[in-house]
């Protein structure tokens, strides 16, 4: 049976069959396990070598709210290799990987009106149920969401579509969208017109026309903005995809390149790592600020902060939040963190991002686009049919699911168990797709938002 000691600290390894942790020498009761160099929890009990360790014998040290010091740990940046891709360049210089047409609802009420004229002209709409009865906060960052969808670079129009009574109506979502292209951004208020189904189609019609105005031109991969998801991880997670994409984040980040991590539940734990690498104190402060509020999220509703991993998680492997997050993490790599960003913001700043947000795989996914980012780069140990609305690159951290779930998979980092670097095969994969090459989500049309709720609803 074969093991994987992941780094020389660690007093467990890892079954490269199962995913699960087993000892490597005796634990004592309280003493802590480590994995990644890193302490996950402590013994409940003794432990003797050989022994699996899980969550019958192994318990978390999360606490609530901490102090954090700056222990700056930054590197000299390292230029990458100058490379280009063919992408859509839009009129305010962004650039596009996809020529979409969008439908952007701003109420619930017209989800099924977007899926009817989706289905008619081809257009891709992204149901939700929020836009009215909300308020605060809540609104806000609802407005915020759906404003980085319209601007999205990956469409080449928009319409968006009202109701024409709700809180967000066209009118005062106008105001947080600012000033707009109309050639590339329709509005519609399906109460303002007598056939809302033709008129519609006739303005996804001209967008269309406006789109298709747009060709590929070779642009830097500097311009690539891309995300980082975890969801339904194993205990392969840290040790395949999770480095892999890690691998790809730095390299893109060389060749000047953005990249951004979200899941903020998913850094309790290892939080730290992230903090000493952020470039200043200023962008430290941030991180901490990301990681307390979110504590006090949890808090403000009475729940322990570390009610985490999910049972799939625990069948695959992974025993406590600071184990899932030691794994998590790797997906930034080991560049700088640049900025904090938070609802609604968009990406500013090249290099390594992180985002606010919980780990919930749709939140995830729709906070990541609204950001600005072009694709999504998921690894998963479960497997999972989830898409944004961008290319979301779904990767296996173990040979065995991407045999079972082709049709959810787009690329196997099984074969980092038996020692093969992936590392130049998948970044040439990932230029692939934002060259047009389409992913399981856009092949089966799976192209998912949710947005986060933690208010009122009337």
């Amino acid at each position: 049976m074969k093991h994987m000691t992941i780094h020389p600290a660690d007093n467990v390894a890892v079954n490269l069959e199962t995913g699960h942790k087993e000892a490597l020498v005796p634990i004592a009761e309280g003493e802590n396990v480590i994995k990644y160099g890193f302490p996950i929890g402590h013994a409940t009990r003794d432990i003797q070598p050989g022994e699996r360790v899980h969550t019958d014998n192994l318990k978390t040290n999360l606490k609530e709210k901490l102090t954090y010091c700056y222990h700056p740990q930054t590197s000299e940046p390292v230029k990458g290799q100058e490379r280009t891709i063919q992408a859509y360049v839009r009129p305010d210089g962004q650039i596009g990987i996809r020529n979409d047409i969008w439908i952007v609802n701003t109420v619930g009420c017209v989800n099924q009106l977007a899926q009817r004229l989706a289905a008619l002209t081809g257009a891709f709409c992204f149901p939700h149920p929020y836009g009215c009865s909300q308020l605060g906060d809540d609104h806000m960052v609802t407005q915020q969401i759906l404003r980085g969808l319209i601007l999205h670079p990956n469409a080449g129009g928009v319409l968006v579509l009202g109701l024409g009574c709700e809180n967000n109506n066209i009118a005062a979502f106008r105001q947080v969208l600012g000033e707009v292209d109309e050639r590339r951004i329709r509005f519609l208020n399906a109460q303002d017109c007598e056939d809302e189904i033709a008129e519609g189609v006739k303005l996804i019609e001209e967008l269309k026309a406006y789109a298709g105005t747009f060709t590929r031109q070779p642009v830097s991969i500097g311009n690539l903005k891309v995300g980082l998801k975890c969801g339904g991880s194993d205990g392969f997670s840290g040790i395949t995809a999770n480095p892999l994409i890690g691998r790809f984040s730095d390299a893109l980040i060389a060749a000047g390149g953005s990249t951004v991590l979200t899941e903020v539940p998913e850094m309790f734990g290892a939080e730290t790592i992230l903090m000493d690498r952020c470039v200043d104190e200023a962008v430290f402060r941030k991180t901490v600020a990301l990681i307390n509020d979110f504590k006090d999220y949890f808090t403000r509703h009475n729940q322990v902060i570390y009610e985490n991993p999910s049972p799939g998680n625990k069948a695959g492997g992974i025993s406590t939040l600071e184990e899932k997050s030691l794994g998590c993490t790797q997906k930034g790599g080991c560049a700088p963190v640049v900025d904090v960003l938070t609802y609604g913001d968009r990406i500013s700043r090249n290099g390594l991002n992180l985002l606010n947000g919980p780990g919930n795989d749709m939140v995830a996914v729709t906070n990541l686009v609204a950001a600005g980012c072009h694709m999504v780069l998921f690894s998963t140990g479960r497997g999972t049919p989830l898409g944004a609305p961008v290319p979301t690159v779904k990767i296996a951290t173990n040979s065995r699911l991407a045999g079972q779930k082709p049709n959810w998979i787009d690329y196997d980092a099984g074969p980092m168990l038996d020692g093969v670097d992936l590392s130049e095969d998948f970044f040439e994969y990932v230029l692939r797709v934002a060259e047009g090459e389409q992913t399981c989500n856009e092949k089966n049309g799976y192209r998912e938002i949710a947005i986060f709720k933690d208010g009122v609803t009337l």
